[in-house]
Protein backbone atom coordinates (compact mmCIF):
# COMPACT_ATOMS: atom_id res chain seq x y z
CA UNK A 1 0.00 0.00 0.00
CA UNK A 2 1.39 3.51 -0.76
CA UNK A 3 1.68 6.14 2.18
CA UNK A 4 -1.00 8.33 0.43
CA UNK A 5 -3.32 5.22 0.11
CA UNK A 6 -2.54 4.61 4.24
CA UNK A 7 -3.33 7.82 5.23
CA UNK A 8 -6.45 7.55 3.43
CA UNK A 9 -7.58 3.70 4.91
CA UNK A 10 -6.33 5.70 8.25
CA UNK A 11 -8.69 8.80 7.52
CA UNK A 12 -11.75 6.50 7.46
CA UNK A 13 -10.93 4.54 10.28
CA UNK A 14 -11.39 7.62 12.15
CA UNK A 15 -14.78 8.35 10.33
CA UNK A 16 -13.38 10.78 8.61
CA UNK A 17 -11.75 13.29 11.27
CA UNK A 18 -8.26 13.48 9.82
CA UNK A 19 -9.50 14.31 6.36
CA UNK A 20 -11.92 16.73 7.41
CA UNK A 21 -9.27 18.68 9.33
CA UNK A 22 -6.47 18.55 7.17
CA UNK A 23 -8.84 18.84 3.76
CA UNK A 24 -11.51 20.65 5.75
CA UNK A 25 -14.53 19.65 3.72
CA UNK A 26 -18.24 19.11 4.46
CA UNK A 27 -19.74 16.06 6.27
CA UNK A 28 -21.45 13.79 4.95
CA UNK A 29 -25.28 13.99 5.82
CA UNK A 30 -25.45 12.72 9.28
CA UNK A 31 -22.19 11.76 9.97
CA UNK A 32 -20.38 13.04 13.07
CA UNK A 33 -17.20 15.25 12.45
CA UNK A 34 -14.69 15.98 14.46
CA UNK A 35 -13.60 19.74 14.36
CA UNK A 36 -10.76 19.53 16.86
CA UNK A 37 -7.95 16.61 16.76
CA UNK A 38 -7.04 17.26 20.21
CA UNK A 39 -3.16 17.88 19.71
CA UNK A 40 -3.02 20.89 17.57
CA UNK A 41 -4.93 24.22 15.93
CA UNK A 42 -5.21 22.42 12.92
CA UNK A 43 -8.36 23.92 10.77
CA UNK A 44 -8.35 26.89 13.62
CA UNK A 45 -6.48 30.19 13.60
CA UNK A 46 -6.55 32.32 16.57
CA UNK A 47 -9.59 35.35 15.96
CA UNK A 48 -7.53 38.67 15.48
CA UNK A 49 -9.14 40.40 18.44
CA UNK A 50 -7.26 43.61 19.91
CA UNK A 51 -6.39 42.91 23.54
CA UNK A 52 -6.34 39.30 22.96
CA UNK A 53 -4.64 36.54 24.93
CA UNK A 54 -2.66 33.53 23.77
CA UNK A 55 -4.30 30.58 22.42
CA UNK A 56 -3.38 27.06 23.61
CA UNK A 57 -3.34 23.53 23.43
CA UNK A 58 -2.30 21.07 25.66
CA UNK A 59 -3.90 17.27 26.77
CA UNK A 60 -6.27 17.25 24.62
CA UNK A 61 -7.98 20.84 25.56
CA UNK A 62 -7.96 24.23 23.72
CA UNK A 63 -7.00 26.86 26.27
CA UNK A 64 -8.29 30.10 25.44
CA UNK A 65 -6.90 32.94 27.58
CA UNK A 66 -7.84 35.67 29.58
CA UNK A 67 -7.58 38.55 27.99
CA UNK A 68 -10.21 40.88 26.94
CA UNK A 69 -11.94 38.92 23.76
CA UNK A 70 -9.64 35.85 22.85
CA UNK A 71 -10.76 33.20 20.50
CA UNK A 72 -10.55 30.76 17.65
CA UNK A 73 -12.05 30.55 13.87
CA UNK A 74 -12.57 28.21 11.53
CA UNK A 75 -10.75 28.49 8.46
CA UNK A 76 -12.35 25.79 5.91
CA UNK A 77 -16.19 25.78 5.08
CA UNK A 78 -18.76 24.75 6.77
CA UNK A 79 -22.48 24.71 6.12
CA UNK A 80 -25.18 28.08 6.36
CA UNK A 81 -27.89 25.49 7.86
CA UNK A 82 -28.97 22.20 8.09
CA UNK A 83 -26.17 21.04 10.75
CA UNK A 84 -25.95 20.37 14.58
CA UNK A 85 -22.78 21.41 16.67
CA UNK A 86 -21.74 19.60 20.02
CA UNK A 87 -18.97 20.61 21.86
CA UNK A 88 -17.32 20.83 26.09
CA UNK A 89 -16.44 24.04 27.52
CA UNK A 90 -15.33 24.98 31.03
CA UNK A 91 -14.98 28.31 32.51
CA UNK A 92 -11.47 28.38 33.67
CA UNK A 93 -10.51 31.57 35.23
CA UNK A 94 -12.74 35.69 35.12
CA UNK A 95 -16.72 35.70 35.62
CA UNK A 96 -18.01 36.37 31.65
CA UNK A 97 -19.30 34.49 28.90
CA UNK A 98 -16.69 31.59 28.33
CA UNK A 99 -18.51 29.39 25.83
CA UNK A 100 -19.57 31.80 23.07
CA UNK A 101 -19.72 30.88 19.46
CA UNK A 102 -20.50 32.33 16.77
CA UNK A 103 -22.23 30.20 13.67
CA UNK A 104 -23.80 30.61 10.29
CA UNK A 105 -27.61 31.39 10.37
CA UNK A 106 -28.91 30.84 6.56
CA UNK A 107 -26.88 33.95 5.29
CA UNK A 108 -26.34 35.70 7.96
CA UNK A 109 -24.47 34.95 11.70
CA UNK A 110 -25.60 34.89 15.32
CA UNK A 111 -23.48 34.17 18.40
CA UNK A 112 -24.80 32.26 21.34
CA UNK A 113 -23.41 33.45 24.52
CA UNK A 114 -22.92 31.04 27.61
CA UNK A 115 -22.01 32.75 31.19
CA UNK A 116 -22.04 36.68 29.82
CA UNK A 117 -23.00 39.52 31.85
CA UNK A 118 -21.72 38.98 35.05
CA UNK A 119 -21.15 35.08 34.27
CA UNK A 120 -25.02 33.97 34.00
CA UNK A 121 -26.79 35.16 31.11
CA UNK A 122 -27.35 32.82 28.18
CA UNK A 123 -29.02 33.83 24.54
CA UNK A 124 -28.27 34.63 21.04
CA UNK A 125 -26.79 37.91 20.18
CA UNK A 126 -28.61 38.92 18.00
CA UNK A 127 -32.20 39.09 17.32
CA UNK A 128 -34.03 42.58 16.11
CA UNK A 129 -31.16 44.23 17.23
CA UNK A 130 -31.24 42.75 20.71
CA UNK A 131 -28.54 40.76 22.26
CA UNK A 132 -28.54 38.08 24.44
CA UNK A 133 -28.91 40.15 27.26
CA UNK A 134 -32.54 41.61 25.85
CA UNK A 135 -34.06 39.48 23.65
CA UNK A 136 -36.70 36.66 24.67
CA UNK A 137 -34.01 33.57 24.44
CA UNK A 138 -32.15 35.35 27.16
CA UNK A 139 -32.25 33.14 30.43
CA UNK A 140 -30.02 33.23 33.25
CA UNK A 141 -27.65 30.36 34.60
CA UNK A 142 -25.02 29.67 37.00
CA UNK A 143 -22.10 28.09 35.90
CA UNK A 144 -19.13 26.03 38.57
CA UNK A 145 -15.84 27.60 37.83
CA UNK A 146 -13.96 24.47 36.54
CA UNK A 147 -16.58 22.33 35.48
CA UNK A 148 -16.81 21.02 32.08
CA UNK A 149 -20.23 21.45 30.47
CA UNK A 150 -21.43 19.99 27.40
CA UNK A 151 -23.36 22.04 24.63
CA UNK A 152 -25.33 21.39 21.47
CA UNK A 153 -26.71 23.35 18.71
CA UNK A 154 -29.05 23.19 16.20
CA UNK A 155 -29.77 25.29 13.30
CA UNK A 156 -31.97 24.98 10.64
CA UNK A 157 -33.94 27.31 8.21
CA UNK A 158 -36.23 28.36 10.04
CA UNK A 159 -35.00 27.39 14.30
CA UNK A 160 -32.03 27.82 16.45
CA UNK A 161 -32.32 25.51 19.10
CA UNK A 162 -29.44 24.64 22.15
CA UNK A 163 -28.67 22.38 24.72
CA UNK A 164 -26.82 22.66 27.38
CA UNK A 165 -26.36 19.07 30.04
CA UNK A 166 -29.26 17.87 27.78
CA UNK A 167 -31.49 20.16 29.36
CA UNK A 168 -33.27 23.01 26.63
CA UNK A 169 -31.79 26.29 26.79
CA UNK A 170 -33.06 28.31 23.24
CA UNK A 171 -35.80 27.50 21.11
CA UNK A 172 -36.22 29.89 18.90
CA UNK A 173 -38.26 30.54 15.69
CA UNK A 174 -36.20 32.76 13.22
CA UNK A 175 -38.81 33.12 10.25
CA UNK A 176 -39.03 36.53 9.57
CA UNK A 177 -36.70 37.86 11.87
CA UNK A 178 -33.30 39.43 11.59
CA UNK A 179 -30.99 37.32 12.68
CA UNK A 180 -27.49 39.17 13.38
CA UNK A 181 -23.70 39.29 15.03
CA UNK A 182 -23.48 42.49 18.15
CA UNK A 183 -21.73 45.36 16.91
CA UNK A 184 -18.29 45.28 17.79
CA UNK A 185 -15.26 42.52 16.72
CA UNK A 186 -17.26 39.58 17.30
CA UNK A 187 -17.37 39.29 12.75
CA UNK A 188 -13.58 37.85 13.41
CA UNK A 189 -15.29 34.62 14.60
CA UNK A 190 -16.99 34.20 11.46
CA UNK A 191 -18.05 31.46 9.71
CA UNK A 192 -17.61 29.75 13.18
CA UNK A 193 -15.84 30.32 16.27
CA UNK A 194 -15.34 30.21 19.89
CA UNK A 195 -14.31 33.09 22.15
CA UNK A 196 -14.82 34.48 25.73
CA UNK A 197 -14.41 37.73 27.31
CA UNK A 198 -12.22 38.73 30.17
CA UNK A 199 -12.35 34.66 30.78
CA UNK A 200 -9.35 31.76 30.30
CA UNK A 201 -11.80 28.90 29.09
CA UNK A 202 -11.15 25.37 27.68
CA UNK A 203 -12.42 23.95 24.56
CA UNK A 204 -13.08 20.02 23.89
CA UNK A 205 -14.64 17.57 21.81
CA UNK A 206 -15.54 20.00 19.28
CA UNK A 207 -17.84 18.00 16.37
CA UNK A 208 -20.75 18.87 13.87
CA UNK A 209 -22.87 16.67 11.23
CA UNK A 210 -25.20 17.84 8.62
CA UNK A 211 -28.66 17.45 9.06
CA UNK A 212 -31.31 15.51 6.79
CA UNK A 213 -34.32 18.24 6.24
CA UNK A 214 -35.90 20.07 9.24
CA UNK A 215 -35.67 18.84 13.01
CA UNK A 216 -37.42 19.41 15.88
CA UNK A 217 -40.93 22.72 15.26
Amino acid sequence: MSIAGGYALAAALLGGVAGTIAGQTLAATGEWISLFDGTSLSGWREAPFSGRAAVQVKDGVITIGKGRLTGITWTGEFPKSGYEIRFEAARLEGNDFFAGITFPVNGSFCSWINGGWGGSVVGLSSLDGDDASENDTSTVRDFVTGRWYAFRLVVTERRIQAWIDGQPAIDAEITGRRVGLRPGEIDRNIPLGFASYSTAAGLRKIAYRRLSGERSK
